[in-house]
């Protein structure tokens, strides 16, 4: 018996494929056709072979670019993790106020990365913000436009305020998903609240965490407009990361084939990594499920 299979679902497919197409496909084939080729102007290309590549495996700047951007990701995950996982420990479980944590925590979700930029620039500044004119005010030598640790710190403390919110969502999704019984079962063996952490909490946290990490790594390798409205990439170069970087030198200096190099470099060192924590989940799952 030969069974009939109806193929007109792909033509609702379609039109995700189309925009897929006109949206990453097609801008990412035109990179690649940049990356492999030179020009002196008028629009004439000719071919240039890997050239681009080994000139950016070779740059001292895009080695210090992706330098800083890999110590920056790595301090935003170690602080916004732990602190997001400890703010969902202890907000309430149920009732009004819980409602109220999760519509104050999803706030600093819902306001535009360049609006955020602009708030801690105008926050951060010694004559008019906040924070500079205390800080200044009390003696602390502050100024993120010109000290090096002040731009640092600035940067950290406002990504960590824009997406702590997210760890914690995510964290508290995993805590509410938990029976009742695991807890009772806890109580009954006299379980200290570490231990109910260690072997209850975290394990049935770890899915969703591998979430959040994934999606903090991978907006934090890529962040570009919060710092580039706060400092510009400055003071020098402190704060210039790779997506800084990578536009300074395409829109800056007008290197394309340079630039699209770097870029499909940039984009398979996300993908690289990316996959590396699909893994990991995935792993995971398949842990759980036996």
């Amino acid at each position: 018996m030969n069974k009939t299979v109806n193929q007109k679902a792909w033509f609702l497919v379609l039109p995700v494929l189309v925009l897929v197409a006109f949206s990453a496909i097609i801008p990412l084939m035109t990179v690649v056709n940049y990356s492999v080729q030179d020009t002196f102007g008028n629009n004439v290309f000719f071919w240039n072979g890997i050239r681009w590549f080994e000139d950016m495996l070779n740059s001292e700047r895009m080695w210090n670019a992706l330098g800083r951007q890999a110590v920056f990701s790595a301090i935003i995950l170690a602080i916004e993790v732990p602190l997001g996982v400890f703010v969902a420990l202890n907000m309430p479980k149920k009732g009004f106020w819980a409602s109220f944590c999760l519509v104050v925590m999803s706030l600093p979700l819902l306001i535009p990365w360049n609006v955020v930029g602009t708030i801690w620039q105008i926050f951060g500044r010694v004559d008019i913000g906040l924070l500079g004119y205390t800080l200044d005010a009390i003696g602390i030598n502050y100024n993120y436009t010109q000290g090096y640790f002040a731009a640092w710190t600035t940067v950290i403390v406002m990504d960590v305020w824009h997406w702590t919110s997210l760890v914690a969502l995510l964290a508290y999704a995993g805590l509410q998903s938990i029976p009742d019984a695991y807890y009772q079962a806890a109580k009954i063996d006299q379980a200290s609240r570490w231990a109910v952490f260690r072997y209850i909490e975290l394990p049935k946290m770890m899915g969703v965490l591998m979430i959040a990490i994934l999606l903090r790594f991978m907006d934090s390798f890529m962040i570009y407009t919060e710092p580039f409205v706060v400092t510009g990439g400055g003071p020098g170069n402190a704060t210039t990361f790779l997506s800084i970087d990578l536009v300074k030198m395409a829109l800056g200096q007008f290197d394309l084939g340079p630039a699209a190099a770097f870029s499909i470099m940039y984009f398979l060192v996300i993908l690289a990594i990316s996959w590396v924590f699909y893994t990991v989940m995935t792993n995971l799952d398949k842990r759980d499920v036996r």
